[in-house]
């Protein structure tokens, strides 16, 4: 009998692994992957951390709408789609993984809703406080990712990769990719009628940064999502006038506020089509000529770079199949997804999802089988369908049961009681006064239950 040293044994279970993307999930994968004892190679396209936290300013390079200029590659030019004005929409107590709060700190954005850039800070301050730097590779964006040839039933990753400077393209063998890409970068276009041949500007929120280019126009915003609304708030200031399209006229107290304070901002159902001399017309018959179209319709989920001969795919935002929005059944556990769920408090999830990628590969977690996580999948489609959410909403979660649910599988905490009523009173709060929740709220005696909670207390400033 041949005895095995439990360093070797340790050895076997560790994978090579890469990580695409040194945004959140990138960031916190990394770090659970290093501490399972994996050695993790972070490849990100961009020369600092953060991903979409990582303000890009320049967009000077990108389509207005988009849409990649390379076809083959579905390339981008900016990865990050914010806005210059942005704050939070949760209040900074929640937003911090398990470990790390999300601390408030003299001389920088004391605000409970800060800027995108205090975010972007913490997200630095966490890479420095765990030693993730030295696992990034920056100013490499990843071309292919397909699987090499397997070999005695142990598959494995080629992993191409271009350097943005040199244009050298490095080609590697991982035993293990996760993919943390993020999934606010690629704009989702509407299919309106008239769209492809009208002739005045027309833009996505993926390029807006400031309101001053839209001076003294006549600006119609499709889409009221959070952006939508926080875009024609600002725009409102600088245009002259504001035509906010939303699917449905039902719409929030603290939305209507705003509508009815500014006259020169308002609202119309969807639009119909848009005509060669510039009027946009709406459902309802109504129309108005405008200078620029911006729409703050969403984004996509996309992988150009991924090869896996069918066995992922991407319909109509519906990634998959993917069990628990993390594993192909059919390729798991070496390849993996980490930040693909929406309307969720990400950090802590993104969190948990790292720790269960980073057991399974180290054999501490298992997986069922293929055939089980498939018929897993089809039943959390079939559950969705049944509930009337549309394909493209599959991965917006929006439930905090299920969040708890997901922690139980690799021992993770659930989600404090606190953390959960803080991000419903922020919710409510918007929905009531749109346009000074971030600013003004009631609920003080939470915040003191969440800052009294050894997630504050416990960690060592």
């Amino acid at each position: 009998m041949v005895s095995v040293t439990s360093s070797e044994a340790s050895r076997s279970r560790s994978k090579k692994v890469c990580v695409i993307g040194a945004g959140p999930s990138g960031l916190v994968s990394a770090r659970e992957l290093r501490k399972e004892g994996h050695k993790v190679v972070v490849m990100e396209q961009n020369d600092d951390v953060g991903g979409q936290w990582l303000y890009q300013p320049n967009v000077e390079e990108e389509d207005p709408l988009g849409r990649s200029s390379v076809p083959t590659n579905d390339a981008l030019k900016v990865h990050s789609s914010i806005y210059s004005s942005l704050r939070l929409t949760s209040p900074r107590e929640i937003m911090g993984y398990s470990d790390f709060p999300f601390l408030a700190k003299k001389g920088r954005d004391m605000r409970r809703f800060p800027g995108h850039k205090e975010l972007w800070l913490y997200l630095k301050d966490f890479t420095e406080a765990f030693g993730i730097r030295e696992m990034i590779r920056f100013n490499v964006r990843v071309e292919f990712v397909g699987e090499e040839e397997k070999r005695e039933d142990v598959r494995r990753w080629i992993v191409k990769s271009r350097e943005k400077s040199s244009g050298k393209v490095i080609e590697e063998i991982f035993d293990a990719v996760v993919v943390a890409t993020g999934h606010y970068s690629h704009p989702r276009l509407p299919s309106i009628r008239g769209m492809d041949s009208w002739k005045r500007k027309q833009v996505h929120s993926h390029v807006y940064r400031v309101p001053d280019p839209f001076r003294n126009e006549v600006v119609v915003v499709v889409g009221n999502s959070m952006s939508g609304q926080d875009i024609s708030m600002e725009l409102v200031e600088v245009a002259k006038e504001v035509h906010l399209s939303a699917k449905s006229l039902d719409i929030s107290s603290g939305l209507s506020k705003v509508i009815s304070k500014h006259q020169n901002l308002l609202l119309h159902p969807q639009i119909e089509s848009l005509e060669d001399d510039g009027r946009v017309i709406f459902v309802d018959g109504t129309w108005v000529v405008a200078d620029t179209i911006l729409y703050c319709t969403g984004y996509s989920y996309k992988f150009p770079f991924l090869e896996s001969k069918g066995r992922v795919e991407v319909d109509d935002d519906r990634v998959g199949p993917l069990f628990e929005h993390t594993f192909p059944p059919c390729l798991s556990p070496s390849l993996s997804f980490v930040g693909i769920p929406r309307k969720l408090i990400g950090f802590p999830f993104f969190e948990a999802q790292a720790k269960w990628i980073a057991q399974v590969l180290s054999g501490k977690s298992s997986l069922p089988s293929p055939d089980q996580m498939l018929q897993s999948v089809a039943d959390f489609y079939r559950s969705r369908d049944l509930a009337g959410v549309p394909k493209h909403n599959t991965h917006d979660i929006a439930d905090f049961t299920y969040c708890d649910k997901y922690a139980d599988y690799v021992g993770f905490p659930h989600l404090e009681e606190w953390r959960k009523q803080l991000c419903l009173s922020a919710l409510t709060n918007s929905q009531e006064n749109l346009e000074t929740y971030r600013d003004s709220w009631d609920d003080h005696e939470l915040l003191q239950e969440a800052l009294q909670s050894s997630h504050f207390t416990s960690f060592d400033c």
